[in-house]
């Protein structure tokens, strides 16, 4: 068992909100988040900021990919994708009782505050979860490199991957059987096998910035907080 950790950041893709194939904000997908946030924060001093994918909404890349929409215009519906997801996500955080709020890197008064970092850590200190909207607000950045991003800005120990197989394999473990889970790996080893965790420049960042990754299976119930007080869950990726 490890110390707990106090300042966390969890990243989230869109398509935890729906069901595998589906587009859309799933009713039941969308109780699980926020009973498994609301369950890992209630009652503790830990501060929480998550950051949201919008896959479950519109998927930039593919649009741009099938030539019908230029890049830029593609990620941004992306990030107004997330902006859905986490409007959502704070409703259900709501009516679980964990008081929360909407940042986004896109000014959308109606919906959300702006992203500014001394606002963010205000409402981190003030125990509030911080959800993070829009990505970056700039074209060509992925959700994991805004997560990497905003976990170097908020200052927290580790950046949490919520995905839906329980750690980093060798091989893809639905392909290959013989495939190893590793408990623990470094950012270089990563990096040389090229193995599928975050995009390139998110992973370089947390690098850079000596910042743990934690890839989890976030479908399994109580595994956030399990991670948050320090058991040992999913793959580890440090310096």
């Amino acid at each position: 068992m490890a110390e707990p950790y106090r300042r966390i950041l969890l990243k989230i893709s869109g398509e935890s909100f729906s069901a595998e194939g589906q587009l859309g904000i799933l009713p039941d997908s969308l109780a699980h988040i926020a009973e498994e946030i609301a369950s890992a924060v209630r009652g503790t001093p830990i501060s929480l900021g998550v950051v949201v994918g919008g896959g479950n909404i519109v998927r930039g890349a593919q649009l741009a990919k099938a030539g019908h929409i230029d890049q830029s215009t593609a990620d941004y519906m992306g990030m107004l994708g997330t902006v859905l997801n986490g409007v959502a996500l704070k409703q259900a955080l709501t009516g679980a009782g964990v008081e929360s709020r909407v940042l986004s890197a896109i000014n959308i008064p109606a919906l959300a505050e702006p992203f500014v970092r001394a606002r963010a850590l205000r409402h981190l200190e003030k125990g509030r979860v911080v959800i993070l909207v829009a990505g970056t607000g700039n074209p060509f950045f992925t959700t994991d490199t805004c997560a990497a991003l905003r976990a170097a800005e908020l200052g927290v120990q580790v950046l949490l991957k919520a995905t839906k197989v329980d750690g980093i394999y060798s091989a893809d473990p639905r392909k290959d059987p013989s495939a190893k889970r590793f408990e623990r790996i470094s950012f270089t080893e990563v990096l040389e096998r090229k193995l599928a965790v975050m995009d390139l420049t998110a992973m370089t960042m947390c690098m850079e910035h000596n910042l743990p990754v934690c890839v989890f299976d976030y479908g399994t119930k109580g595994n956030i907080a399990r991670i948050i007080h320090g058991e040992r869950i999913g793959t580890l990726v440090t310096g």
